[in-house]
């Protein structure tokens, strides 16, 4: 474990001193906890993201059909 010095808000660091003492840990290790889950939601994404744009793109339509004009979309009477 390496030890940091960190500077906080007076508000933050109390918040922070009574939220490690409702989880029973040291502040400490209650910051230590945090960052760890930021890293790793962050890590996360990334690799989601780089995931999701190796994937080749690929047309939505087969074929070069002309897409619908506004009025056909709009037009709901076949619905009625």
């Amino acid at each position: 474990m390496k030890n940091v010095t960190i500077a906080l808000d007076e508000d933050v660091a109390r918040w922070a001193r009574v939220e490690a003492a409702k989880r029973d840990m040291s502040f400490s290790r209650l910051v230590g906890e945090m960052l760890r889950d930021l890293m790793r939601s962050e890590s996360s994404y990334e690799e989601a993201r780089r995931q999701f744009f190796s994937v080749e793109p690929r047309p939505l339509r087969a074929n070069s059909a002309p897409l619908p004009s506004r009025e056909e979309i709009q037009n709901r009477s076949g619905l009625r």
